[in-house]
């Protein structure tokens, strides 16, 4: 039985993570075990070191954390067809979520079970770094774009389908989620319009926006009403602080679907370092009961995402079953951001949560293994 090893979140707001030694598991019947070659950190990962005991409240420490890994398989259940001993993959993690609640689907270990059809295997081309940027942004923009409680898109495939001739508003598209939105959306068959700062406009129409708007400018939200005033509009996505208003007071004044996926908590500004879940919550909640009533009258509907939902209702197959081995194998799909390593083995988790707390742009904090 291999040897594992972890970095553990060994209380609530333990810092730093505690890297020691951690139980190999072995797969169910349609589960995976993969060596993780590089793992990638998200804001919920030093969310959760900080919050402690509200963020998702059902975890007891100690507990592995991590959502995004990229590794070498070593172990199938007896079900799973897809993949073999020395395939090369990427993988959406599952272990913080209450369903799983197991450290032993969390990604920052050495060894991670990952279910079957949350998994794509990956080119020989493609460094384990570059892949694990992708998991729980793709999820993420997955969920939004195309659940039937969400934007209910239709699905991406490759090539394209025929253009739908309706167009898509991503309201911060150099994220990590924005940008596999702007490029499950093209896939789909439908223009996209974002957000982004000047410096990475030609990096979010490289992904295949038609026309990027500076976010800090004055004028930016009617410059978009004046983009969108000849267009079908398919909805917006919202990510980032002051998303979700801007993108509210757009889509009044659009024709078309007018849904709000919101991929962030529609904070008014940037939060502190320093913040906590209460203070996000109490913004969130205020947000909706405010604006619970501007929707209503404008016709307006709103949902928050939740970047795991597409597990168990046929999203997360479609993406990484369907759409995401044949796109990366034809260079159709680019795993964006760029991968920012922070250095090479477990014990630079805590490092690489504390450069993602400061922030980061077109990037997104790796780190090898």
């Amino acid at each position: 039985m291999p040897s594992n090893t972890a970095a553990w979140l060994t209380a609530a707001k333990a810092h730093p993570l505690e890297v020691k030694s951690a139980p190999y598991t072995f797969p169910h019947e349609n589960e995976i075990v993969i060596k993780n070659g590089a793992v990638a950190i998200n804001p919920v990962d030093w969310m959760k070191q900080d919050d402690g005991g509200l963020l998702f409240s059902w975890i007891k420490f100690p507990f592995v954390l991590g959502t995004d890994c990229a590794g070498e398989v070593v172990d199938v259940g007896r079900a799973v067809t897809r993949f073999k001993a020395g395939d090369r993959v990427v993988g959406h993690a599952n272990g913080i979520e209450q369903k799983f609640n197991n450290s032993a689907y969390s990604a920052f270990q050495n060894y991670t079970v990952l279910l079957d059809h949350m998994v794509s295997p990956i080119p020989s081309t493609m460094s384990y770094e570059s892949a694990a940027v992708l998991p729980l942004g793709l999820s993420t923009a997955a969920c939004g774009l195309f659940q039937e409680d969400q934007l209910a898109l239709q699905y991406p495939s490759v090539p394209p389908p025929k253009p739908t001739g309706k167009t898509l508003l991503v309201w911060g598209g150099a994220t990590s989620v924005g940008s596999n939105a702007i490029q499950l959306a093209g896939a789909a068959g439908y223009e996209v319009i974002t957000t982004a700062s000047p410096m990475n406009f030609d990096y979010v129409k490289r992904l295949g926006a038609c026309e990027v708007f500076d976010y800090n400018s004055k004028t930016v939200v009617e410059d978009l009403i004046r983009a969108f005033k000849n267009k079908t509009i398919a909805g917006a996505m919202s990510i980032g602080p002051g998303a979700a208003d801007a993108c509210h007071d757009i889509l009044n004044k659009c024709k078309g679907d007018k849904f709000l996926a919101m991929a962030t908590y529609p904070l008014p500004s940037p939060p502190p370092q320093t913040f906590v879940l209460p203070r996000t919550a109490f913004h969130f909640v205020s947000w909706n009961i405010i604006n619970w009533f501007k929707s209503k009258a404008r016709g307006i509907r709103t949902k928050f995402i939740f970047g795991s939902t597409l597990i168990d209702n046929g999203v997360g197959k479609v993406v990484y079953v369907d759409f995401l081995p044949t796109a990366l194998a034809e260079g159709a799909y680019i795993a964006a951001p760029d991968p920012h390593v922070v250095g090479k083995g477990l014990e630079y988790i805590q490092a690489g949560f504390d450069l993602q707390k400061k922030g980061m742009s077109a990037k997104k904090v790796v780190v090898s293994l």
